[in-house]
């Protein structure tokens, strides 16, 4: 053999391996995604039981903080011959009595009252003062308006510790006398006060609304994941208030929308101006969660890439990488878009269902398979490819887990049950039970898993600052 044809057949062999080894590159039809209208799906309201227990001694004290100095004022003489100041001596007391609220209310009374006569013109008095001290007793029923505690109270008692009496024109004039007939007109005033101390010192509105836009503001689950909780609070039910031992008890109630959420901080959607307060006559002893976690694919794309990194996909000496993901919805089912890079580049598309594994509480794609062109495609240039071995493989990462989201959610639920205390003196406590899946939706830009979870909870007022 010739020196030439020596080179020409190396030259030749090289050629050959060079085009053994080359990069082949594959043009399949992309199946289309549909259109991408605004993401609408049906969110199963949530219904958590809120049993409250409020001890008396709370309102007692609420109720002293409000109530404070003088609680009565007429200094107009003219009228009934007397002024009277009354302030409040010392702290009240506030107790349950055959289910109602007794109120005993210490008292410090200031008189000036006057004696004598107006005849022709030529006013003849003399003006007497006298401080003494006396107790009132007061009964009050209860009830909750738009989260207020509200009472209608009755004056009961009046009791002297002292009964002066004074000469005045040659005559004993008893105090309590003059006093007496004056309770007559300041009861009232008396019983108003007391109203409006326990209505505006157990005023719970501004409270509950700001404890509920608290839970209401999107809290990240897990960074890894970048997944967010969400709860809309909807509507508040009571059940009458009643007097319990030392304490009052009412069962309360939330409606709610319960959400996790893939990608970037959701927006609070909360209106706290919005929510009233239902009555009803019963409420059940526990809650039912229902929770959608809610996949949005470009979201569920980015963990699925992740899912790719480092790995090689091989037939013999070919290999390729799966150098980024991107999921959409056709035809009630995924499709799942490779962009390969190494012994093929180019796209290829899978298709498949969205499925739930209980047990590793995944969300795979089952009957994943090549789109038809992407396997025609494959079959005349990359037919390695095309074999079931590879896509078992490939199939392996075409899932992401709810694991993470679940125990993260989980945790952020008992948050809120383990003596969370969303002002001071009021704490949350109760327990809840496995999140447990229930099916897999497919919207036009997300997919969806909904889950529910039961559980209790309850609520105590005690120490109240």
């Amino acid at each position: 053999m010739s020196i030439f044809q020596r080179i020409s057949f190396f030259v030749i062999a090289i050629v050959f391996l060079a085009s053994c080894s080359s990069t082949s590159k594959i043009n399949t039809l992309k199946p289309e995604p549909e259109d991408a209208s605004p993401l609408i799906y049906d969110n199963k309201p949530s219904f958590i039981s809120l049993p409250v227990a409020l001890k008396i001694k709370d309102i007692e004290n609420q109720t002293n903080k409000f109530l404070t100095g003088i609680i009565y004022e007429d200094n107009n003489i003219q009228d009934d011959d007397y002024t009277i100041k009354i302030w409040k001596q010392a702290p009240i007391i506030i107790e349950n009595e055959n289910g109602k609220i007794k109120t005993v209310l210490p008292l410090k009374v200031n008189v000036k009252y006057r004696i004598g006569t107006d005849k022709l013109g030529v006013a003849l008095y003399t003006t007497q003062e006298f401080n003494f001290n006396g107790m009132i007793t007061l009964m009050s029923s209860i009830n909750l308006n738009n989260w207020k505690l509200k009472t209608k109270t009755e004056f009961k008692s009046m009791v002297w510790k002292e009964s002066p009496s004074v000469k005045a024109f040659g005559k004993d004039v008893s105090i309590t006398y003059l006093i007496n007939p004056a309770i007559q007109l300041f009861k009232s005033k008396i019983e108003k006060a007391i109203d409006e101390a326990i209505e505006q010192s157990m005023d719970f509105k501004p409270n509950v609304l700001d404890a509920l836009d608290k839970i209401a503001t999107p809290s990240e689950m897990s960074p890894e994941y970048e997944t967010w909780l969400r709860i809309v609070p909807t509507e508040l039910y009571a059940t009458e208030a009643q007097l319990k031992g030392q304490s009052i008890v009412m069962q309360m109630g939330l409606k709610c929308t319960i959400e996790t959420l893939i990608g970037q901080q959701p927006a609070k959607i909360f209106d706290k101006n919005k929510i009233i307060l239902k009555p009803v006559t019963k409420m059940p002893d526990n809650f039912t969660a229902n929770i959608v976690a809610v996949s949005t694919y470009k979201d569920a794309s980015k963990i699925i890439t992740k899912n790719f990194e480092g790995q090689e996909f091989a037939s013999g000496s070919r290999k390729v990488k799966v150098m980024n993901v991107a999921l959409w919805h056709k035809n009630d089912k995924i499709v799942i878009a490779l962009d390969l890079t190494g012994s093929l580049t180019g796209t290829i598309y899978l298709t498949g269902l969205p499925k739930y594994n209980e047990t590793t509480k995944e969300i795979y794609f089952d009957k994943l398979d090549y789109a038809i062109d992407t396997k025609s495609s494959l079959i005349r240039t990359a037919n390695w490819l095309a074999s079931g071995v590879i896509l078992k493989k490939m199939e392996e990462s075409c899932r992401y887990s709810l694991q993470p989201n679940l125990e993260e959610g989980k945790k952020t639920m008992l948050s809120y049950l383990s003596n969370f205390s969303p002002m001071p003196g009021v704490f949350v406590n109760g327990k809840m039970g496995d999140i447990n899946f229930t099916e897999v939706q497919l919207t036009n830009k997300a997919i969806l898993a909904f889950l529910t979870v039961n559980g209790k909870v309850a609520i105590k007022v005690d120490g109240l600052e």
